[in-house]
Protein backbone atom coordinates (compact mmCIF):
# COMPACT_ATOMS: atom_id res chain seq x y z
CA UNK A 1 0.00 0.00 0.00
CA UNK A 2 1.25 3.46 -0.90
CA UNK A 3 2.50 5.29 2.20
CA UNK A 4 1.16 8.55 0.81
CA UNK A 5 -2.39 8.09 2.08
CA UNK A 6 -4.02 11.52 2.41
CA UNK A 7 -5.82 11.87 5.73
CA UNK A 8 -7.79 14.94 6.79
CA UNK A 9 -8.48 15.18 10.53
CA UNK A 10 -11.46 17.32 11.55
CA UNK A 11 -10.62 18.67 15.02
CA UNK A 12 -12.63 21.30 16.89
CA UNK A 13 -11.33 23.82 19.43
CA UNK A 14 -7.92 24.40 20.98
CA UNK A 15 -5.17 22.14 19.66
CA UNK A 16 -3.09 22.99 22.72
CA UNK A 17 -4.97 20.73 25.14
CA UNK A 18 -7.85 18.44 25.98
CA UNK A 19 -9.25 16.00 23.43
CA UNK A 20 -7.57 17.88 20.58
CA UNK A 21 -4.08 17.14 21.87
CA UNK A 22 -4.57 13.40 21.34
CA UNK A 23 -5.69 14.10 17.76
CA UNK A 24 -2.66 16.32 17.17
CA UNK A 25 -0.23 13.70 18.52
CA UNK A 26 -1.82 11.13 16.22
CA UNK A 27 -1.27 13.51 13.30
CA UNK A 28 2.42 13.88 14.27
CA UNK A 29 2.84 10.11 14.60
CA UNK A 30 1.25 9.51 11.21
CA UNK A 31 3.51 12.05 9.51
CA UNK A 32 6.55 10.32 11.05
CA UNK A 33 5.29 7.11 9.43
CA UNK A 34 5.09 8.83 6.04
CA UNK A 35 1.31 9.31 5.96
CA UNK A 36 0.15 12.59 4.38
CA UNK A 37 -1.78 13.76 7.45
CA UNK A 38 -3.46 17.19 7.65
CA UNK A 39 -5.75 18.88 10.16
CA UNK A 40 -8.68 21.21 9.58
CA UNK A 41 -9.71 23.03 12.76
CA UNK A 42 -11.50 26.02 14.24
CA UNK A 43 -8.70 26.37 16.80
CA UNK A 44 -6.95 29.73 17.08
CA UNK A 45 -3.79 27.74 17.82
CA UNK A 46 -2.07 25.93 14.92
CA UNK A 47 1.18 25.17 16.81
CA UNK A 48 3.21 26.56 13.90
CA UNK A 49 2.41 23.43 11.89
CA UNK A 50 2.08 24.04 8.14
CA UNK A 51 -0.14 20.94 7.90
CA UNK A 52 -2.74 22.46 10.24
CA UNK A 53 -5.32 24.73 8.61
CA UNK A 54 -7.61 26.86 10.74
CA UNK A 55 -10.87 28.32 9.43
CA UNK A 56 -10.19 31.41 11.58
CA UNK A 57 -8.01 33.23 9.07
CA UNK A 58 -9.76 36.61 8.96
CA UNK A 59 -11.66 38.87 11.33
CA UNK A 60 -14.86 38.00 9.42
CA UNK A 61 -14.28 34.23 9.82
CA UNK A 62 -13.69 34.68 13.57
CA UNK A 63 -16.96 36.59 13.95
CA UNK A 64 -18.83 33.98 11.89
CA UNK A 65 -17.39 31.20 14.07
CA UNK A 66 -18.51 33.02 17.23
CA UNK A 67 -22.03 33.55 15.83
CA UNK A 68 -22.28 29.86 14.81
CA UNK A 69 -21.27 28.86 18.32
CA UNK A 70 -23.95 31.05 19.92
CA UNK A 71 -26.66 29.86 17.51
CA UNK A 72 -25.73 26.21 18.08
CA UNK A 73 -26.23 26.67 21.83
CA UNK A 74 -29.56 28.51 21.57
CA UNK A 75 -31.87 25.45 21.80
CA UNK A 76 -30.22 24.46 25.09
CA UNK A 77 -31.20 27.83 26.64
CA UNK A 78 -34.90 26.87 26.51
CA UNK A 79 -34.20 24.39 29.32
CA UNK A 80 -34.01 26.86 32.19
CA UNK A 81 -33.49 24.21 34.90
CA UNK A 82 -30.79 22.29 33.04
CA UNK A 83 -27.51 21.31 34.67
CA UNK A 84 -24.89 23.94 33.85
CA UNK A 85 -22.63 21.56 31.98
CA UNK A 86 -21.63 21.18 28.34
CA UNK A 87 -24.43 19.98 26.05
CA UNK A 88 -23.83 20.11 22.29
CA UNK A 89 -26.45 19.98 19.55
CA UNK A 90 -24.45 19.63 16.31
CA UNK A 91 -27.15 21.70 14.56
CA UNK A 92 -24.81 24.30 13.08
CA UNK A 93 -21.33 24.21 11.59
CA UNK A 94 -19.09 24.93 8.67
CA UNK A 95 -19.64 22.75 5.60
CA UNK A 96 -16.06 21.48 5.38
CA UNK A 97 -16.87 19.31 2.30
CA UNK A 98 -16.45 22.49 0.23
CA UNK A 99 -12.86 23.09 1.33
CA UNK A 100 -9.72 22.37 -0.69
CA UNK A 101 -8.42 20.21 2.17
CA UNK A 102 -11.49 17.97 1.99
CA UNK A 103 -11.28 17.57 -1.78
CA UNK A 104 -7.63 16.46 -1.61
CA UNK A 105 -8.15 13.81 1.12
CA UNK A 106 -8.56 10.02 0.71
CA UNK A 107 -10.09 9.51 4.17
CA UNK A 108 -11.89 11.91 6.51
CA UNK A 109 -11.01 11.34 10.16
CA UNK A 110 -13.40 12.98 12.65
CA UNK A 111 -12.34 13.62 16.24
CA UNK A 112 -14.02 16.09 18.66
CA UNK A 113 -16.30 18.04 16.27
CA UNK A 114 -18.38 20.20 18.62
CA UNK A 115 -18.38 23.91 19.41
CA UNK A 116 -20.42 24.56 16.21
CA UNK A 117 -17.56 23.35 14.01
CA UNK A 118 -19.52 20.56 12.29
CA UNK A 119 -23.22 20.34 11.48
CA UNK A 120 -24.21 16.66 11.80
CA UNK A 121 -26.24 17.04 8.57
CA UNK A 122 -23.02 17.77 6.63
CA UNK A 123 -21.64 14.35 7.61
CA UNK A 124 -24.14 12.85 5.14
CA UNK A 125 -22.43 14.82 2.33
CA UNK A 126 -19.06 13.11 2.79
CA UNK A 127 -18.33 10.96 -0.27
CA UNK A 128 -15.11 9.43 1.07
CA UNK A 129 -14.43 6.79 3.76
CA UNK A 130 -14.94 8.12 7.31
CA UNK A 131 -13.19 7.21 10.56
CA UNK A 132 -14.60 8.76 13.74
CA UNK A 133 -12.48 8.61 16.89
CA UNK A 134 -14.79 9.08 19.88
CA UNK A 135 -13.06 11.22 22.50
CA UNK A 136 -16.07 11.30 24.81
CA UNK A 137 -19.64 9.92 24.72
CA UNK A 138 -21.17 12.68 22.56
CA UNK A 139 -21.02 10.83 19.21
CA UNK A 140 -23.68 8.35 20.41
CA UNK A 141 -25.73 10.45 22.87
CA UNK A 142 -28.48 13.03 22.45
CA UNK A 143 -26.13 15.89 23.34
CA UNK A 144 -24.38 15.14 26.64
CA UNK A 145 -20.65 14.46 26.62
CA UNK A 146 -20.77 12.20 29.68
CA UNK A 147 -24.04 10.50 30.58
CA UNK A 148 -23.23 9.89 34.28
CA UNK A 149 -26.08 7.84 35.79
CA UNK A 150 -28.28 8.01 32.70
CA UNK A 151 -28.34 5.23 30.10
CA UNK A 152 -31.10 6.59 27.88
CA UNK A 153 -28.65 6.67 24.96
CA UNK A 154 -29.30 2.90 24.85
CA UNK A 155 -33.00 3.45 24.07
CA UNK A 156 -33.09 6.69 22.05
CA UNK A 157 -32.80 9.48 24.67
CA UNK A 158 -35.65 11.80 25.75
CA UNK A 159 -36.61 12.83 29.31
CA UNK A 160 -33.02 14.03 29.55
CA UNK A 161 -31.80 14.42 33.17
CA UNK A 162 -29.03 16.85 32.17
CA UNK A 163 -31.64 19.11 30.53
CA UNK A 164 -33.97 18.43 33.48
CA UNK A 165 -36.60 17.58 30.88
CA UNK A 166 -39.79 15.62 31.52
CA UNK A 167 -40.74 15.25 27.86
CA UNK A 168 -40.06 12.16 25.76
CA UNK A 169 -39.54 14.19 22.61
CA UNK A 170 -37.12 16.79 23.92
CA UNK A 171 -33.89 18.28 22.57
CA UNK A 172 -31.90 15.13 23.39
CA UNK A 173 -34.27 12.96 21.31
CA UNK A 174 -34.10 15.49 18.46
CA UNK A 175 -30.28 15.56 18.49
CA UNK A 176 -30.10 11.76 18.47
CA UNK A 177 -32.68 11.44 15.68
CA UNK A 178 -30.61 13.78 13.48
CA UNK A 179 -27.58 11.54 14.05
CA UNK A 180 -29.65 8.47 13.10
CA UNK A 181 -30.74 10.24 9.92
CA UNK A 182 -27.41 11.64 8.76
CA UNK A 183 -24.62 9.33 9.98
CA UNK A 184 -23.39 6.92 7.34
CA UNK A 185 -23.48 3.25 8.43
CA UNK A 186 -20.21 2.61 6.59
CA UNK A 187 -18.15 4.86 8.89
CA UNK A 188 -15.61 3.19 11.18
CA UNK A 189 -16.08 4.12 14.84
CA UNK A 190 -13.04 4.03 17.13
CA UNK A 191 -13.13 4.29 20.93
CA UNK A 192 -10.05 5.59 22.78
CA UNK A 193 -10.74 3.06 25.57
CA UNK A 194 -12.46 -0.32 25.78
CA UNK A 195 -15.04 1.17 28.13
CA UNK A 196 -16.02 3.87 25.61
CA UNK A 197 -16.25 1.34 22.75
CA UNK A 198 -18.39 -0.97 24.89
CA UNK A 199 -20.81 1.87 25.73
CA UNK A 200 -21.00 2.79 22.03
CA UNK A 201 -21.87 -0.81 21.12
CA UNK A 202 -24.72 -0.73 23.67
CA UNK A 203 -26.09 2.55 22.27
CA UNK A 204 -29.13 2.67 20.04
CA UNK A 205 -27.18 4.75 17.52
CA UNK A 206 -23.98 2.69 17.09
CA UNK A 207 -25.34 -0.79 17.84
CA UNK A 208 -25.05 -1.83 14.18
CA UNK A 209 -21.90 0.15 13.34
CA UNK A 210 -18.36 -1.21 13.08
CA UNK A 211 -16.87 -0.15 16.45
CA UNK A 212 -13.28 -0.94 17.43
CA UNK A 213 -10.82 0.24 20.08
CA UNK A 214 -7.48 1.95 19.54
CA UNK A 215 -6.21 3.24 22.88
CA UNK A 216 -5.41 6.96 23.10
CA UNK A 217 -1.84 8.15 22.60
CA UNK A 218 0.87 10.08 24.42
CA UNK A 219 3.88 11.90 23.03
CA UNK A 220 6.53 10.26 25.19
CA UNK A 221 9.13 12.63 23.68
CA UNK A 222 7.25 15.45 25.45
CA UNK A 223 6.57 13.59 28.70
CA UNK A 224 9.53 12.02 30.51
CA UNK A 225 10.99 12.12 34.01
CA UNK A 226 13.09 15.05 35.23
CA UNK A 227 15.08 14.83 38.48
CA UNK A 228 12.61 15.51 41.30
CA UNK A 229 14.76 18.03 43.13
CA UNK A 230 15.50 19.99 39.96
CA UNK A 231 11.78 20.00 39.00
CA UNK A 232 10.80 21.21 42.50
CA UNK A 233 13.41 23.96 42.43
CA UNK A 234 12.30 25.26 39.00
CA UNK A 235 8.64 25.25 40.12
CA UNK A 236 9.40 26.89 43.47
CA UNK A 237 8.02 23.98 45.54
CA UNK A 238 9.77 24.20 48.90
CA UNK A 239 8.99 21.02 50.83
CA UNK A 240 10.52 17.72 51.90
CA UNK A 241 7.08 16.13 52.22
CA UNK A 242 5.73 13.65 49.66
CA UNK A 243 3.86 15.54 46.92
CA UNK A 244 0.34 14.53 45.89
CA UNK A 245 -0.71 16.01 42.53
CA UNK A 246 -4.24 16.39 41.16
CA UNK A 247 -5.45 18.32 38.14
CA UNK A 248 -7.40 18.61 34.93
CA UNK A 249 -8.46 21.46 32.65
CA UNK A 250 -11.25 22.15 35.12
CA UNK A 251 -11.38 20.39 38.47
CA UNK A 252 -14.96 21.66 38.71
CA UNK A 253 -16.12 19.37 35.87
CA UNK A 254 -18.91 17.27 37.33
CA UNK A 255 -17.42 13.95 36.15
CA UNK A 256 -13.91 14.61 37.52
CA UNK A 257 -14.85 13.44 41.03
CA UNK A 258 -13.03 16.21 42.92
CA UNK A 259 -15.39 15.79 45.90
CA UNK A 260 -14.11 12.18 46.23
CA UNK A 261 -10.56 13.50 46.12
CA UNK A 262 -11.26 16.00 48.92
CA UNK A 263 -12.84 13.23 51.04
CA UNK A 264 -9.78 11.03 50.51
CA UNK A 265 -7.23 13.75 51.28
CA UNK A 266 -9.13 14.62 54.46
CA UNK A 267 -8.24 11.13 55.75
CA UNK A 268 -4.47 11.62 55.33
CA UNK A 269 -1.79 13.01 57.69
CA UNK A 270 -1.28 16.77 57.07
CA UNK A 271 2.31 16.53 58.32
CA UNK A 272 3.35 13.93 55.73
CA UNK A 273 2.00 15.30 52.46
CA UNK A 274 2.14 18.46 50.33
CA UNK A 275 -0.63 19.03 47.75
CA UNK A 276 -0.14 20.39 44.22
CA UNK A 277 -2.84 21.26 41.70
CA UNK A 278 -3.22 22.38 38.11
CA UNK A 279 -6.44 23.55 36.48
CA UNK A 280 -9.30 25.68 37.72
CA UNK A 281 -9.24 25.32 41.51
CA UNK A 282 -11.50 26.68 44.25
CA UNK A 283 -8.75 27.47 46.76
CA UNK A 284 -11.17 28.05 49.65
CA UNK A 285 -12.23 24.37 49.50
CA UNK A 286 -8.61 23.18 49.65
CA UNK A 287 -7.67 25.58 52.45
CA UNK A 288 -10.30 23.98 54.71
CA UNK A 289 -8.29 20.73 54.56
CA UNK A 290 -5.37 22.38 56.36
CA UNK A 291 -2.59 20.98 54.12
CA UNK A 292 0.32 22.94 52.72
CA UNK A 293 -0.38 23.30 49.02
CA UNK A 294 0.51 25.10 45.79
CA UNK A 295 -1.82 25.72 42.84
CA UNK A 296 -0.37 26.29 39.37
CA UNK A 297 -3.61 27.24 37.58
CA UNK A 298 -3.98 26.38 33.91
CA UNK A 299 -0.84 24.87 32.39
CA UNK A 300 -0.95 25.21 28.62
CA UNK A 301 2.63 24.21 27.89
CA UNK A 302 4.08 20.72 28.03
CA UNK A 303 7.26 21.81 29.79
CA UNK A 304 5.41 23.05 32.91
CA UNK A 305 3.23 19.92 33.00
CA UNK A 306 6.28 17.67 32.61
CA UNK A 307 8.01 19.48 35.51
CA UNK A 308 4.95 19.20 37.74
CA UNK A 309 4.39 15.49 37.05
CA UNK A 310 8.11 14.89 37.66
CA UNK A 311 8.17 16.88 40.92
CA UNK A 312 5.25 14.85 42.32
CA UNK A 313 5.32 11.46 44.02
CA UNK A 314 1.81 10.39 43.02
CA UNK A 315 -0.92 11.63 40.69
CA UNK A 316 -4.48 11.17 41.92
CA UNK A 317 -7.24 10.97 39.29
CA UNK A 318 -10.62 10.57 41.00
CA UNK A 319 -12.74 10.70 37.82
CA UNK A 320 -16.23 9.25 37.97
CA UNK A 321 -16.29 8.97 34.17
CA UNK A 322 -13.45 9.45 31.71
CA UNK A 323 -13.18 8.42 28.07
CA UNK A 324 -9.49 7.64 28.58
CA UNK A 325 -7.58 9.76 31.11
CA UNK A 326 -4.75 11.47 29.24
CA UNK A 327 -3.36 13.14 32.37
CA UNK A 328 -2.89 9.69 33.95
CA UNK A 329 -0.82 8.49 31.00
CA UNK A 330 1.18 11.77 30.94
CA UNK A 331 2.00 11.36 34.63
CA UNK A 332 3.06 7.74 34.14
CA UNK A 333 5.25 8.76 31.19
CA UNK A 334 7.08 11.03 33.68
CA UNK A 335 7.56 8.08 36.05
CA UNK A 336 4.89 9.19 38.53
CA UNK A 337 2.50 6.40 39.61
CA UNK A 338 -1.26 6.98 39.51
CA UNK A 339 -4.11 6.31 41.96
CA UNK A 340 -7.57 6.22 40.37
CA UNK A 341 -10.89 4.39 40.51
CA UNK A 342 -11.16 1.00 38.82
CA UNK A 343 -13.75 2.26 36.32
CA UNK A 344 -14.32 3.64 32.79
CA UNK A 345 -11.33 4.76 30.62
CA UNK A 346 -8.58 4.61 33.29
CA UNK A 347 -9.04 0.80 33.45
CA UNK A 348 -6.97 0.67 30.23
CA UNK A 349 -4.15 2.77 31.68
CA UNK A 350 -3.25 1.58 35.18
CA UNK A 351 -2.32 -1.96 36.23
CA UNK A 352 -3.23 -2.43 39.90
CA UNK A 353 -0.18 -2.48 42.19
CA UNK A 354 2.15 -2.65 39.16
CA UNK A 355 2.30 1.00 38.04
CA UNK A 356 -0.33 2.50 40.33
CA UNK A 357 -3.38 1.64 42.42
CA UNK A 358 -7.02 0.96 41.53
CA UNK A 359 -9.40 2.11 44.24
CA UNK A 360 -12.88 0.59 44.54
CA UNK A 361 -15.38 2.76 42.63
CA UNK A 362 -16.21 5.32 44.09
CA UNK A 363 -14.79 4.77 47.56
CA UNK A 364 -12.88 7.80 48.91
CA UNK A 365 -11.40 5.73 51.78
CA UNK A 366 -9.87 3.27 49.31
CA UNK A 367 -8.58 6.23 47.28
CA UNK A 368 -6.78 7.39 50.45
CA UNK A 369 -5.51 3.82 51.06
CA UNK A 370 -4.13 3.79 47.51
CA UNK A 371 -2.23 7.06 48.01
CA UNK A 372 -0.63 5.72 51.20
CA UNK A 373 0.16 2.34 49.58
CA UNK A 374 1.99 4.02 46.68
CA UNK A 375 3.97 6.38 48.93
CA UNK A 376 4.78 4.36 52.06
CA UNK A 377 7.63 2.21 50.65
CA UNK A 378 10.40 3.95 48.67
CA UNK A 379 11.74 0.72 47.07
CA UNK A 380 8.24 -0.21 45.90
CA UNK A 381 7.69 3.36 44.64
CA UNK A 382 10.82 3.16 42.45
CA UNK A 383 9.55 -0.05 40.86
CA UNK A 384 6.09 1.47 40.28
CA UNK A 385 7.78 4.48 38.68
CA UNK A 386 9.84 2.33 36.28
CA UNK A 387 6.82 0.20 35.38
CA UNK A 388 4.68 3.29 34.73
CA UNK A 389 7.10 4.73 32.16
CA UNK A 390 7.58 1.34 30.48
CA UNK A 391 3.80 0.81 30.17
CA UNK A 392 3.33 4.15 28.37
CA UNK A 393 6.22 3.52 25.94
CA UNK A 394 4.93 0.05 25.16
CA UNK A 395 1.21 0.76 24.80
CA UNK A 396 0.42 4.47 24.42
CA UNK A 397 3.34 6.00 22.51
CA UNK A 398 2.07 8.06 19.58
CA UNK A 399 4.06 6.08 16.98
CA UNK A 400 2.65 2.74 18.24
CA UNK A 401 -0.88 4.17 18.09
CA UNK A 402 -0.28 5.82 14.69
CA UNK A 403 0.78 2.41 13.29
CA UNK A 404 -2.61 0.97 14.28
CA UNK A 405 -4.46 3.82 12.56
CA UNK A 406 -2.27 3.45 9.47
CA UNK A 407 -3.26 -0.24 9.29
CA UNK A 408 -6.91 0.77 9.64
CA UNK A 409 -6.65 3.33 6.81
CA UNK A 410 -4.89 0.83 4.54
CA UNK A 411 -7.57 -1.83 5.15
CA UNK A 412 -10.33 0.70 4.43
CA UNK A 413 -8.73 1.80 1.14
CA UNK A 414 -8.02 -1.82 0.15
CA UNK A 415 -11.73 -2.66 0.54
CA UNK A 416 -12.70 0.52 -1.35
CA UNK A 417 -10.45 -0.41 -4.29
CA UNK A 418 -11.61 -4.05 -4.55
Amino acid sequence: MNNNIKILHIVARGLGGGAARGAYWLHLGLRELGVNSKILTNSKVTLGDENVTTILKTKKSKIENMVRSQLDGLPVLFYKNRKKIIFSTGFIGLNFTKTKEYKEADIIHLHWINGAFVNVKDLSKIDKPIVWTMRDMWPFTGGCHYSLNCDKYKIGCGNCPQLNSNKNFDLSRWVLNRKKKYLQKSMKIVGISHWLSDEAKKSELFRDFDVKTIINNINSNDFFAIDKNIAKEILGIKTNKKIILAGSTSLKDFYKGFDKYLDAIGQLDKDKYFLCFFGNLDKSVVEKLGFEYKSFGFLYDTVSLRLLYSASNVFVAPSIMDAFGKTLAESMACGTPVVCFNATGPKDIVTHKVDGYFAKPYDATDLANGIEWVLEDSIRWKQLSRNAREKVIKEFDMIKVAEKYKDLYENILKRENN
